[in-house]
């Protein structure tokens, strides 16, 4: 299958290297960068490590994968699978063929990496983190009868399915609404364990309370916003 990953990323210069490193490259046609308005070397390392870097000024996590976008749509050869993938390291990038196993065996439209359901070493995920998964799939089950353990941001869609899905959030309530969508578009998904370690330098998110915060604040009203 024709595989891209995209990597939104801010300030990972010490991470983004580690990651593309360990995309397997026999599965993957192309790793794509959003820089989002980085002041350190991000750009300048994953270049290095063989990605392409597309440019989002404005911060946000939604802008960036939205950026990230834009340029797929521009080529000439439209991929099959898009893999989204976090630039922080705590994903495991050589879990990504179990990843999009169930889209290119079994015929799925979007598989989540779960977390929740995959080994989380101590301390990869604060509390304040664990409880708004738990609250936000709790609440979507409940809203939208579709069961997800987790917002997980490893994951993998096809991309005529991900492009039907007209993506809008700029920041936090990116992976929510792509998945209260893709159940209201009645779409094939399902989830896979995946692992997940702490990551390298400090969350943006997670990190501050104020992202903390923002975070849960966005994603709860993306998930009552579609209702």
């Amino acid at each position: 299958m024709n595989i891209i990953v995209i990597i939104p990323a801010y300030n990972e210069e010490a991470a983004i290297g580690k990651v593309i490193a360990e995309i397997p490259k026999s599965s993957v046609r192309e790793v794509v960068v959003a820089n989002n308005r980085s002041t350190d070397q991000t750009a300048l390392r994953a270049q290095e490590a063989g990605a392409t870097v597309v440019y989002e000024p404005i911060s946000g996590y939604g802008r960036a994968c939205l950026r990230a976008m834009e340029y797929v749509e521009s080529l000439d050869v439209a991929p099959d699978i898009i893999v989204f993938l976090d630039g922080d390291h705590s994903d495991y990038p050589e879990e990504l063929p179990k990843l999009v196993h169930p889209i290119t065996d079994q015929g799925y439209d979007m598989v989540i990496g779960s977390r929740a359901l995959g080994q989380r070493e101590r301390g990869s995920m604060t509390p304040p983190q664990i409880f708004g998964n738990w609250l936000a799939t709790f609440l979507i089950k409940h809203l939208y009868n579709v069961h997800y353990t987790d917002l997980g941001p490893f994951r993998a869609i096809k991309w005529p399915q991900l492009l039907a899905l007209n993506m809008q959030d700029k920041n936090y309530g990116w992976t929510v609404e792509m998945q209260i969508k893709a159940a209201k578009q009645r779409l094939k998904s399902t989830e896979v364990a995946v692992k997940y370690r702490r990551r390298i330098g400090v969350s943006k998110v997670s990190g501050t309370v104020k992202g903390v915060i923002l975070a849960g604040y966005k994603i709860i009203t993306t998930i009552f916003k579609y209702w």
